[in-house]
């Protein structure tokens, strides 16, 4: 398996890959979410990543940034979505892409990472409930147990307040 920045021509892959991966329900909501993070420009990097096996897309993770409501002040990032083929499911990859980006964002000196999903599985990549608690989502969350945040340096957050979203993710039926 190879890990690699996605560009405009996987965007069709990305997608059979979202809608392949989640519920009927929120498929085509999340394929789009991932497809538009892909056209998007912010003056901070989105960032997102492939997994390829045997040449053909598998896995998909963005990463996008995230600011400080009203304000242009980058604060971290949010990982959304994150998907991996069902057959290719319970192989690491999604971990794979997780740690791969994180990797990423650390080097770039972002202080904290946001995730919106399934506790159990962000857990074991260190994020927590108690520190994302500080910060108030752009919606409000249908599952609030699923807001969590990783914080990637020593750095010194301030103690929290309500974020903003790149456009791809202001929308409440994502939260």
């Amino acid at each position: 398996m190879q890990i690699r920045e996605a560009t405009i021509d996987d965007a069709k892959s990305i997608k059979n890959v979202h809608l392949q991966a989640f519920d009927k329900s929120e498929s085509k909501l999340v394929s789009e979410l991932a497809v538009n993070l892909l056209k998007e420009n912010t003056h901070v990097k989105i960032i997102s990543l492939v997994a390829i096996d045997n040449n053909q897309i598998v896995g998909h993770a963005a990463f996008s940034p995230v600011f400080y409501e009203n304000t242009n002040e980058h604060l971290g990032y949010i990982l959304a979505p994150l998907a991996v083929s069902p057959k290719f499911q319970k192989s690491n990859i999604g971990s794979s892409l997780v740690k791969y980006g994180l990797d990423i964002i650390s080097n770039l000196g972002s202080f904290i990472v946001f995730v919106y999903g399934d506790p159990q599985y962000y857990s074991r990549f260190g994020f927590k409930t108690d520190l994302a608690n500080n910060f108030i989502p752009p919606y409000t969350l249908q599952f609030p147990d699923g807001w969590h945040a990783l914080k990637l340096s020593s750095a010194v957050l301030f103690e929290g307040g309500s974020i903003r979203c790149v456009d791809s993710l202001n929308d409440p039926k994502l939260w």
